[in-house]
């Protein structure tokens, strides 16, 4: 009888392994205008493959340089489309996998606490109070770079300037003002409508044609080795669910 228990629970932890073995898993660097987003996205696909989804948050233009410095990613989801062409270019892509995923927009955030009417849209930023501006830094940041051609565009940037502080991606531009650290600034409109700081703030929407467009491109890496599950996660991406998911944060979808 102890024989048999034996032998019984050693088919089911070879069973087990079995299924953890067929089981993919993918490491994903992804901008963080992504991250509440992407966080629902790998949650339905894992419900959806059973394949176990790794995921990094941070800038995009950060990403690009460990990518080049043979960082293990999988698959790479910019803020700007830029980078993974200029991979492309390199060599370093899986042939035909660049993918334009998505067109983000930016808005102008504060927070509930604020006595700052964003209403006022750009005239907003003048108000004489304001300390502190959070904006993502635009050297490596996409986000950051369209809040500063957004905030030229209204001619409000030399006024400003002095009072910008930036976040090292545009998560955590959203997270200064969310904390008070500052008073106001310009985030994705991605994380303002995200139910996480849709209830803590308010935002206006800066209007498409006051900076280039913020086109996001996703490429599978050439030195990945699961680029089959890498494939598949894409398609989510361009399946109904995922589709879904990208629309109700607030992103404009390829056509």
């Amino acid at each position: 009888m102890t024989r048999l228990v034996l032998i019984l629970a050693t088919i089911l932890v070879l069973g087990i392994t079995a299924v953890h073995a067929e089981a993919g898993e993918i490491t994903i660097a992804a901008a963080s205008d992504l991250n509440f987003a992407f966080k629902e996205l790998v949650a339905e696909y894992e419900k959806t493959t059973g394949d176990h989804v790794k995921l990094s948050l941070g800038s995009s233009g950060n990403f690009y340089a460990q990518i080049q410095n043979g960082a293990p990613f999988d698959l790479y989801f910019s803020a700007d489309i830029g980078y993974p062409r200029k991979l492309e270019e390199a060599g370093l892509t899986v042939p035909g996998s660049l993918y334009r995923y998505a067109v983000g927009r930016i808005v102008i955030w504060t927070g509930n606490e604020s006595k700052i009417s964003v209403g006022k849209g750009f005239d907003s930023l003048r108000e004489p109070t304001i300390k502190k501006i959070a904006i993502a830094n635009p050297k490596h940041a996409p986000y950051g770079r369209a809040a500063v051609a957004a905030l030229e565009y209204a001619k409000v940037y030399e006024q400003v300037k002095d009072k910008l502080v930036m976040g090292e991606n545009i998560s955590q531009a959203a997270q200064f003002i969310e904390s008070g650290a500052c008073d106001i600034g310009v985030i994705a409109l991605s994380l303002a409508m995200a139910p996480a700081m849709k209830t803590k703030g308010t935002y206006w929407e800066i209007p498409a044609e006051a900076h280039p467009p913020l086109e996001q491109g996703a490429v599978i890496l050439k030195s990945s080795k699961q680029q089959e599950s890498a494939k598949q996660f894409l398609d989510f991406i361009k399946g109904p669910q995922g589709q879904e998911i990208m629309t109700r944060y607030g992103f404009t979808l390829p056509n």
